[in-house]
């Protein structure tokens, strides 16, 4: 029997209808996945049901898709580490980060029963933190939903950027190379789907910084990025009002508070992140041509300059 999570009837519905998930097949299915990582003699992965399952799911259940986001999600956190794996969650400098309150998780997810929503501000000094440390962070939250919120795990995750408080040096710290490096592994490796990236508030800095940024990530990462005006109207359109924080107008928790209950969540995941450090791949020992990231690095497609003042 599948050492899973059980979901609600609702989302459960939904796994089997989008995701063509059958609850009666899943443990034959995670053990063809497992089976599959044992031959792997370049990775080194977990097999936690409960972890696999996530990858099965991201990939409506094609396997063989779930083998590439696999092995693509251990490459990138092997080679890219510093930004993506791994992270003591007990670190004086982790949990400054989080006592900042930059990243709040919102306890209702869209429509009561849909995707997880977060919020993310620019309410922290750029001397204090690199873009390495805010990405590990956000990167260490999504893995949190990966192995414990089934909203997120079946309906995705919608983002809101807060860009009030975002100075020109706050943004210079996403260079184009590191941009390109998070949407990669968004996009090809990590099996919680980003439905969108809402920026609201946007400063007077936000012009330079999304026609530097955008032309560097892909035509399919840009479509999720929706620009809203200064007017909270805007983001309504695409997240309802009920479902904001009380700050922006809504009932679904102060970002003032959230952050600070989020505390024991990495105390009672801190075990999860001390043993990912046993985890990812060795090229010298993959079948066949080691993993190569170049031309999903590359530039693609075109980008008309935008205009959001």
């Amino acid at each position: 029997m599948a050492q899973i999570k059980v979901l609600s009837p609702e989302l459960q519905k939904n796994a089997i209808t989008d995701l063509g998930e059958v609850p009666e097949r899943i443990p034959e299915d995670l053990q063809a996945f497992k089976t599959w990582i044992k031959q792997q003699p370049h990775l080194k992965a977990r097999t936690d049901d409960q972890f696999l399952i996530q990858f099965l799911r991201g990939c409506k259940y094609s396997l063989e898709k779930a083998k590439q986001k696999l092995d693509m999600f251990y490459a990138l956190k092997t080679k890219y580490s510093e930004l993506f794996n791994p992270i003591d969650v007990d670190s004086e400098q982790f949990r400054k980060l989080h006592n900042t309150g930059f990243y709040s998780v919102l306890p209702r997810p869209l429509n009561d029963c849909g995707s997880r929503i977060v919020v993310l501000r620019y309410n922290y000094n750029s001397q204090d933190f690199n873009a390495n440390e805010l990405i590990q962070f956000g990167v260490a939250v999504i893995e949190v939903m990966l192995m414990n919120d089934p909203y997120a795990c079946v309906y995705g995750v919608k983002a809101i950027f807060d860009m009030s408080e975002a100075t020109a040096s706050h943004l210079m710290q996403f260079t184009p190379n590191i941009t390109k490096q998070f949407a990669l592994f968004f996009e090809k490796a990590f099996p919680i789907r980003l439905k969108s990236l809402c920026f609201i508030n946007l400063s007077k800095y936000s012009h330079q910084f999304f026609n530097i940024v955008l032309p560097h990530i892909t035509e399919k990462f840009r479509k999720r990025v929706v620009l809203c005006g200064k007017n909270i109207e805007d983001l309504v359109e695409h997240v309802p009002k009920t479902y904001l924080p009380i700050e922006y107008g809504g009932k679904n928790g102060s970002l003032d508070q959230l952050y600070i209950g989020y505390n024991k969540v990495w105390d009672d995941n801190r075990e999860f992140f001390k043993q990912n450090v046993k985890y990812g791949t060795n090229e010298t020992l993959r079948i066949g041509e080691p993993m190569n990231f170049d031309s999903d690095l590359g530039l693609s497609g075109s980008f008309r300059k935008l205009n959001v003042d």
